[in-house]
């Protein structure tokens, strides 16, 4: 429940501060969510003490630098989602799921202590001599120690994300705007906010306290407090203060600094990930979040680090119980939910374009004609294609399987494993294939549509356009294409087209259906539904990098893209 800081805290934030200002209902292809896929997990909350940055994040990751450059990951002895650390008398402490708290001299070797809750645990700070950390429904926990845990009496059930402590005072924000403050962290007392916002994290500085989520507020002791115009509306996860400066950061990579917690200036992070936290150390500003650690050395100029891979996805199906990506490098992922994937060995780094399920086998298609394919999606064989081609799209239907690709290149198999080139009567590069109603559709360069009832014999239609036509699908009686410049296509029978208004430029690469919807995804995170293929409404996807492709299984939409991006809805 941890990872609530950025995903289920998206739902609750999101849903409340950012979609309700932008007049958006909630429903299926409508909400998004960021998913981790791999390089960085999802890191909430950093720290820094004796000479080290410490991180947290996703499946109990901790990570450490000496410099916040060069990271390295380190045994948490647990499988909780983290969800915040601290430094104090000597020791880090990490809080998370399930009551979850590790401790550590060092931020090498861990130790689990007992909390004694279950609730999640969202914030930890250090002061006055105690550790306090905050959690769900009003949960307060103090240690002198770090390792013998006290629950406190906090006086409300909102969920608590965030405490720090400054001029002799804890405070600890949440839900609703909810603020509570204490002198010894025994003894709690609740404070008016004058927001009903939802408070994520809080820091102090400077003489005043700075508490900011879906808004920003500001205290000189923590009893009184004022809003203030932060300039952005997007909500804000993680608020510290050095060198003078308050730093908050946010969704699609804010990031906000502040001399005096009054007047807040936009900076450029150069990273639209979600920032989960902020901290400061040995001469930097570190800040974490979505596959994303940036640093700066004033809050103003940010870069960002690298760590392991961030291959472009840009393939997805659903099959059997599992969903499978696919993209550069050979990479495929795994997952049975849309939300934690696993890395598989495909024994070729040849870039994979497409995937399809269908008679029990995963086909994977892409560079140089490589055709791989899978009973599970993990144990993967290479199959001799026959052509040495890219292949930029794959499908199932019946009863046999059509890969397309470039120069007008149609391969068909029945088994997944014996491929035969079929003549397509084009040399415009295909790029996306589909099936429904008896029909194979298969869609290229220069507004290039073909259709087949047999994979064998093709037929060119006219689309109506010149734009190259990248992803097609089938549902509701309706055939629908995207491509360049927005371009959407519907026809119900493959054969007569007509052109739709997207209401976007940016270019379409995917297309599914599912759930009653048409999901259309594209660059700069563009996501588009419709109930029938005409008529399109634009959704907010939490990202700017491209998006390749989409599928629809098991209640769940995933959507895949650049550096790994997974997306899911609901």
């Amino acid at each position: 429940m941890v990872r609530n800081k950025l995903s289920q805290l998206g739902a609750f934030l999101l849903l409340t501060a950012l979609l309700s200002a932008c007049g958006r209902p909630s429903g299926a292809g409508t909400s998004w969510t960021v998913r981790r896929s791999g390089g960085f997990p999802h890191l909430y909350g950093v720290t820094y003490g004796n000479g080290t940055f410490v991180a947290v994040g996703w499946d109990g990751t901790i990570l450490t630098s000496r410099d916040g450059v060069k990271w390295t990951k380190r045994t948490s002895g647990t499988k909780s989602d983290l969800g915040d650390v601290t430094y104090g008398n000597g020791i880090f402490v990490a809080v998370g799921d399930f009551g979850t708290i590790l401790t550590s001299p060092d931020g090498v070797n861990w130790t689990e202590r007992v909390s004694g809750t279950e609730n999640p645990l969202f914030g930890v700070t250090y002061g006055n001599g105690i550790f306090v950390a905050v959690g769900l429904n009003g949960t307060i926990l103090t240690s002198w120690d770090g390792v013998k845990w006290t629950e406190r009496v906090s006086g409300t059930d909102a969920w608590l994300w965030g405490v720090t402590y400054g001029n002799g005072t804890f405070v600890a924000v949440g839900y609703y705007g909810t603020i509570l403050t204490s002198r010894d962290g025994v003894k709690w007392t609740k404070r008016t906010s004058g927001t009903k916002n939802h408070l994520v994290d809080v820091t102090y500085g400077n003489g005043t306290f700075v508490a900011v989520g879906g808004t920003i507020l500001t205290s000189p002791d923590g009893v009184n407090w004022t809003e203030r115009v932060s300039g952005t509306e997007n909500p804000l996860f993680g608020v510290t203060y050095s060198n003078g400066t308050f730093v908050a950061v946010g969704t699609l990579g804010i990031i906000l600094t502040s001399r005096d917690g009054v007047k807040w200036t936009k900076r450029v992070s150069g990273a639209d990930a979600w920032l989960g936290g902020v901290t400061y150390g040995n001469g930097i500003f570190v800040a974490v979040g979505v596959l994303t650690i940036l640093t700066s050395p004033d809050g103003v100029k940010w870069t960002k680090q690298v760590s392991g891979t961030k291959s472009p996805l840009t393939g997805v199906t659903y099959g059997n119980g599992t969903f499978v990506a696919v993209g550069r490098n050979g990479t495929i992922l795994t997952s049975w939910d849309g939300v934690k994937w696993t890395k598989q060995v495909s024994g070729t780094d040849a870039w994979l374009w497409g995937v399809t399920y269908g008679n029990g086998l995963f086909v994977a298609v892409g560079l140089n004609g490589t055709i791989l394919t899978s009973r599970d999606g993990v144990k993967w064989t290479k199959q001799f294609s026959g052509t040495e081609n890219n292949l930029g799209g794959v499908t199932y239907g019946n009863g046999t399987f059509v890969a397309v690709g470039a120069v007008g290149t149609i391969l068909t198999s029945r088994d997944g494993v014996k491929w035969t080139k079929q003549v397509s009567g084009t040399l415009a590069g295909l790029l996306g294939i589909t099936y429904g109603n008896g029909t194979f559709v298969a869609v290229g360069w220069d507004g290039t549509i073909l259709t087949s009832p047999d994979g064998v014999k093709w037929t060119r239609q006219f689309s109506g356009t010149e734009n190259n036509l990248v992803g097609v699908t089938y549902g509701n009686g309706t055939f629908v294409v995207v491509g360049l410049d927005g371009t959407i296509l519907t026809s119900p029978d493959g054969v007569k087209w007509t052109k739709q208004f997207s209401g976007t430029k940016n270019h379409l690469n995917g297309v599914t259906y599912g759930n009653g919807i048409f999901v259309a995804v594209g660059l700069n995170g563009t996501i588009l539904t419709s109930p029938d293929g005409v008529k399109w409404t634009k959704q907010f996807s939490g990202t700017k990098n491209p998006l390749f492709d989409v599928t629809y299984g098991n209640g769940t939409f995933v959507a895949v893209g650049d550096g790994e991006t997974i997306l899911t809805s609901p």
